[in-house]
């Protein structure tokens, strides 16, 4: 009996405005900043034209995305709310896929911006075995102090021992599928942030993600016992804005690119990885063909990463060892550059820069559940 799994960043599946940037310039879009615009009445119109005008072509792409993904549970990370994704789902990806997705859960969590995980779920497999959902579980409210996580390295970022934990939330389900038991973990760790002190994003913030990480482990020890869970079938999926790995993209359009594979000294990651409480799956795949992610400001500064998992419990690892996960690039943006060999057909009416699917791709992998 097998189950298809996935994850995907849809990135904003809004339903509403967002009209800060006039007056945060870090929050307007680069069209509007093109033009001088005084009355704030004015500059509402505009944005609202602009998004509206800009979301039917990226939301087909996003919808393509999934619909190639062709997965029995997809974990969504960056949705608003349970009205946009059934708007989202009815009016785009239904008339891709059907009768697909019946099952939607989202639960609100903790970001600023509003922006949700989310799980979508058909009734059945694709070879006809029931998923059914037993329980479902938000750790929003969850504080450092409750787990005991808070220290010195959080203390500096200005964080309190009863802040919230997860930047969004870990949502927790408990599932059975053709009657076999699977827990599924759906996250969306802190965002790699701007310099601080002449440190890089991803360093400055770290500390939030680790302290995300360790607690997931913990929700996942408590459900079933410390030194216990590897006998478990459970998976963690979504954007973890970390990797362990990275592949430098090194030149220009005009020079040619060459790409240099690289190990990361230190990873909020490690806390899954490194004593095999889980395996990215990722890793059996080619090392310059894991990324799900081109990040770039300027040639200087370019690479492939893996920001997008499917964690596995060693159970179900060893279970599927012959198995490697699938990664949808096609909704990738021609900004991002492929290494050799890897190159795909991107989706009609991609840009340059947008419309696209995500700038994050979704990665999928077909598992036997034992």
């Amino acid at each position: 009996m097998s189950l298809r799994l996935a994850t995907f960043n849809v990135e904003n599946l809004l339903t509403r405005f967002d009209y800060t940037g006039f007056r945060n310039q870090l929050r307007q879009d680069r069209v509007l900043k093109l033009f001088d615009v005084k009355n704030e009445n004015i500059y509402q119109q505009l944005e609202a034209a602009r998004v509206v005008a800009a979301t039917d072509d990226t939301r087909q792409m996003t919808a393509l995305a999934i619909a190639d993904a062709d997965a029995d549970i997809i974990c969504l990370q960056e949705v608003d709310s349970m009205a946009a994704l059934q708007a989202f789902e009815y009016g785009y990806l239904y008339r891709m896929v059907g009768n697909g997705y019946r099952q939607k859960f989202l639960i609100e969590g903790n970001d600023s911006r509003g922006i949700d995980v989310a799980v979508m779920m058909r009734e059945q497999t694709r070879d006809g075995q029931a998923i059914v959902l037993n329980d479902i579980k938000s750790h929003a409210m969850v504080t450092y102090a409750d787990f005991d996580l808070f220290n010195d390295e959080l203390a500096a970022l200005d964080v309190n021992p009863t802040d919230k934990l997860f930047k969004r939330d870990c949502l927790e389900l408990d599932l059975t599928v053709g009657g076999v038991p699977f827990s599924l973990y759906v996250v969306h760790l802190k965002s790699m942030g701007p310099a601080r002190e002449g440190g890089d994003g991803r360093q400055s913030t770290m500390p939030v993600r680790q302290a995300e990480t360790l607690a997931v482990r913990r929700i996942i020890e408590n459900r079933f016992g410390a030194g216990h869970t590897a006998t478990k079938n459970f998976a963690i999926c979504g954007d973890m804005n970390d990797y362990q790995e990275r592949v430098d993209v090194i030149g220009t359009r005009h020079t040619g690119y060459r790409f240099e594979y690289r190990e990361e000294a230190a990873s909020a990651l490690d806390v899954f990885s490194h004593d095999g409480f889980v395996e990215n799956v990722m890793r059996r795949r080619d090392e310059l063909d894991r990324w799900t992610l081109y990040h770039a400001r300027g040639p200087q500064e370019q690479w492939l990463c893996q920001l997008d998992y499917i964690w596995l419990s060693p159970a179900l690892a060893r279970a599927n060892a012959a198995r490697l996960p699938d990664i949808v690039r096609s909704g990738q943006p021609f900004r991002t550059i492929f290494p050799p060999g890897q190159e795909v057909e991107r989706y009609p009416r991609t840009g340059w820069d947008r419309p696209k699917a995500s700038d994050h791709c979704p990665v999928v992998m077909t598992l036997d559940l034992l």
